[in-house]
């Protein structure tokens, strides 16, 4: 089956997550991180839950899921370990709008979450389209052992001297031969070792030499 990849903006989207458990507060966690405003419904919650909610950080409804309580919610995961709600809530959820994750039945899921590695603005993903969680993994930490925290501080960095450097270097020609070549193992070895000043010196001197060579 062909998947189309994308990344969701969340910020202030309501999100519901069906289920109070281990699987349950991985996805809630997932989704506060991303801006989501997230809803549970569950009759208990784990302890890492539990404090979430103490904290404000999410909604809970004290209950199993019934039918006609899932109306205006951009995603919903079915998390419990009862494979027959999972499967209702889907129905109800998807009737609305909603886009749904099963955590028990990939197949019937409208989209999959896949393993990622997250450094800073980096993101990272693999998916095997929900047929094997365990390769989906071993490639994470695979790409996690590859693309280290440095790749995100070298964004950061980026980021930090977009401006001056779009000034430094006039023309679209240098700023694509600087970005093509900023990015090297020295500087990436400079932000692995927590030296950032040094990482920013050398990138503003290679902007120098790229502006004065045209």
């Amino acid at each position: 089956m062909e998947l189309y990849p994308i990344n969701l903006k969340l910020t202030g989207r309501r999100c519901a997550v069906i289920g109070g458990g281990a699987v349950a507060e991985r996805k809630v966690r997932a989704l506060l991180s991303a801006g989501a405003e997230v809803s549970v419904y569950s009759p208990e919650l784990t302890a890492g839950l539990s404090e979430l909610r103490q904290a404000g950080c999410l909604v809970w409804v004290p209950r199993a899921y019934e039918s006609g309580t899932l109306d205006d919610f951009f995603l919903v995961f079915c998390a419990t370990n009862d494979s027959q709600i999972n499967r209702q809530a889907a129905v109800e959820a998807k009737a609305t709008g909603a886009l749904v994750n099963i955590a028990d039945a990939p197949d019937l899921s409208d989209f999959y979450v896949p393993a990622h590695v997250v450094h800073g603005e980096l993101l990272l993903t693999v998916s095997t389209g929900g047929g094997s969680p365990a390769l989906a993994r071993r490639l994470k930490d695979e790409l996690a052992a590859k693309y280290g925290p440095e790749y995100g501080r070298y964004l950061a960095l980026v980021a930090k001297l977009r401006t001056e450097l779009k000034e430094r270097l006039a023309t679209s020609k240098e700023r694509e031969t600087f970005w093509r070549e900023a990015i090297d193992q020295e500087t990436l070895d400079l932000l692995k070792q927590g030296k950032f000043c040094e990482a920013e010196e050398r990138m503003r001197n290679a902007a120098c030499g790229t502006g004065s060579e045209s």
